[in-house]
């Protein structure tokens, strides 16, 4: 079965950087969507950023310019490299994986839903 197993996150100030990992196997896919979501305390899920299996990346409008997206598909990993922190990005950081068989331009590119397998979350919290 699909695994996502993530690593990295923690504690740092504002204005710091942090990366998160994703390390994901048992899949077949020959075309996937991987993507970050994050939950803060008493608030919704919300899309952070996603990318396709060809490299193309949809990004929420409050971290354009400060996260970047990634993939190194020899190793099945999805990154996330999050620079210029804010407290408001404190949150439990969820990596997710869909393949094509769905609404993938939903999936993909609108970070509004419809992946199939998550991660277990890591917690990401800034300090002023």
């Amino acid at each position: 079965q699909v695994q996502l197993v993530q690593s990295g996150g923690g504690s740092v100030q504002a204005g710091g950087s942090l990366r998160l990992s994703c390390a994901a196997s048992g899949y077949t896919w020959s075309r996937k969507c991987m993507g970050w979501f994050r939950q803060a305390p008493g608030k919704e899920r919300e899309g952070v950023a996603a990318i396709d299996s060809d490299g193309s990346t949809s990004y929420a409008d409050s971290v354009k310019g400060r996260f970047t997206i990634s993939q190194d598909n020899a190793k099945n990993t999805l990154y996330l490299q999050m620079n210029s922190l804010k407290p408001e990005d404190t949150a439990m950081y969820y990596c997710a994986a869909a393949d094509s068989s769905g609404d993938y331009y939903y999936t993909c590119y609108t970070l509004l839903g419809g992946m199939d397998y998550w991660g277990k979350g890591t917690l990401v919290t800034i300090s002023s």
